[in-house]
């Protein structure tokens, strides 16, 4: 095994700041992206990225050591390059002052690797501590218990599925590498970002300062602790440790034996800190327990505060899986049969029989709306940006609350845009309904919505613009309830299925 490296300082001297941010375009100019990199290696998402594939990867992707493949090999797939090569990517000043900050080493055997991972998050790159702790490299004996997050599915899906309007302040907790504040940063006047842990607090800091995030202040503390009891924030986003675990290993990571430890606070906190008209988003996982809806538990962490809320459930991981994938591989089979035990025994505590990956955005409610309601569902992981969707479904729900659909609305429906419609039916000798399921088309969000019977029917009839008032004499005549009409007019729209125009002009 080559010499283990310790990790890097995330430190940057103002004399070095022009010549590393120098250094970070070459590595841009590389072809170096999210999409890039994505299609370099073959992967559907840039979240499909798998350690176990190195050889593959190297073998069949980056054989040709180009200045891309190299950025790739040092940045991403934590490997080395010969010092030799160094060249292909970088000048020589931008090649010198990653060595002078720790950025880069080279061994005594001629090879350079990196001390941190620089993610590829869209056209933006991010600096933060390997994924893969790991590996022979950086070949840590012990995993510091303070490593910083690195860019992972969960960062992604939080960051696609962030709101993108313009705010006064927003803030990011359990920031890490400061990915979520940074991507805040352009369409806020403040960002705060916080955290616990010292060195993901330098980390998001060196982050800042090499992006030029002049309006992003990084802030040490436990959650809402670095904030006034007062200020108040029109965007928060959060990706706290959410790990039902029974070790705490890594503080990015455990979240105490419930894994709820942290969001609980989180979500408790949100109707002193978020701003009317605000949104608050998290990605976290849940355990679930049967019989016991999460959105439940959720409400209860509001305790009482009149709040919206959307959840949205990306994966489901049954307990036995989810102990298996998490016990420490460490100290062959015997000590990972015990592991697997001890996580299986901490579930089983806590009652769940599965964990959920889940993103939860809370808004004020409209008392205009009626009742604070909540929503839950199904989807995909968004593989794009989903912000203006999360943002429709609040839209759409006090729409539709506020101006229920009336037998005098002389408003047409058509459908919002193309629909997958897929049923199922039981065959042999019970009389068991057919289930239909609609998805509209063309979403970053691929929710999959549960129809009646009636709702059904009404998507399947609008092959044009349909005047509300013919569906209702097309009920009549086939025996449907008018109320039963309406109400499934109101829940297709409430679900973006449908939209409604002038009757007279065609404008929405």
């Amino acid at each position: 095994m080559n010499p283990a490296i310790e990790p890097a300082p995330f430190v940057v001297e103002a004399g070095d700041i022009s010549e590393f941010r120098t250094a970070i375009s070459e590595i841009a100019k590389s072809g170096y992206t999210e999409t890039a990199v994505r299609d370099r290696l073959d992967l559907a998402d840039i979240t499909d990225l798998k350690w176990k594939a190195l050889p593959i990867y190297r073998a069949e992707r980056l054989a040709e050591r180009d200045a891309q493949a190299l950025a790739m090999e040092l940045f991403l797939l934590q490997g080395a390059v010969p010092e030799g090569e160094l060249r292909r990517l970088f000048s020589a000043p931008s090649q010198a002052v990653l060595l002078r900050t720790g950025t880069l080493e080279i061994d005594s055997s001629g090879l350079a690797r990196a001390r941190a991972s620089l993610f590829p998050v869209g056209d933006r790159l991010i600096f933060s501590d390997h994924a893969w702790h790991k590996l022979p490299h950086p070949g840590y004996t012990t995993v510091p218990h303070d490593l910083v997050m690195f860019v992972g599915s969960d960062s992604r899906w939080l960051a696609r599925a962030t709101v993108r309007r313009p705010v006064h302040v927003a803030l990011d907790l359990c920031t890490g590498s400061g990915v979520q504040a940074l991507l805040a940063a352009p369409h806020s006047e403040r960002v705060l970002a916080v955290d616990i842990n010292p060195r993901a607090v330098r980390c998001a800091r060196f982050n800042a300062t090499i992006s030029g995030a002049v309006n992003m202040e990084v802030a040490e503390g436990n959650l809402f602790e670095p904030v006034s009891a007062s200020e108040r924030f029109d965007l928060i986003t959060a990706n706290p440790p959410f790990v039902s675990s029974p070790v705490d290993e890594l503080m990015f990571r455990d979240g105490g034996p419930s894994g709820e430890d942290i969001q609980r606070r989180i979500v408790a906190a949100l109707p002193r800190h978020l701003a009317p008209g605000g949104i608050a988003q998290i990605v976290t996982e849940l355990g679930e327990r049967e019989g016991e809806p999460i959105v439940k538990r959720v409400r209860q962490w509001l305790d009482g505060a009149r709040m919206d809320i959307h959840i949205l459930r990306l994966r489901t991981y049954s307990a036995g899986y989810y102990a298996i994938g998490h016990a420490a591989s460490e100290g062959g089979y015997g000590n990972y049969l015990e592991s697997v035990g001890a996580w299986a025994a901490n579930l089983r505590d806590q009652g769940y029989a599965r964990i959920i990956s889940v993103l939860i955005a809370i808004e004020w409610s409209d008392p205009a709306a009626g009742a604070p309601w909540d929503r839950v569902d199904e989807s995909q992981p968004p593989k794009r940006e989903a912000g203006t969707e999360v943002e429709a479904v609040f839209s759409l729900e006090r729409m539709t609350r506020r101006n229920r659909i009336g037998e005098a609305d002389g408003r047409r429906v058509s459908r919002s845009g193309p629909i997958a419609l897929t049923e199922s039916r039981v065959l042999g000798p019970q009389q068991i309904p057919a289930s239909a399921r609609a998805t509209l088309l063309g979403q970053a969000l691929t929710v999959e919505h549960t129809l009646d019977p009636v709702e059904r029917d009404i998507l399947q009839s609008l092959d044009k613009h349909v005047a509300i008032s013919d569906l209702l004499a097309v009920g009549d005549k086939v025996g449907i309830d008018r109320k039963a009409v309406l109400a499934a007019l109101d829940s297709l729209q409430r679900r973006g299925l449908v939209s409604l125009t002038d009757g007279d002009s065609g404008i929405p």
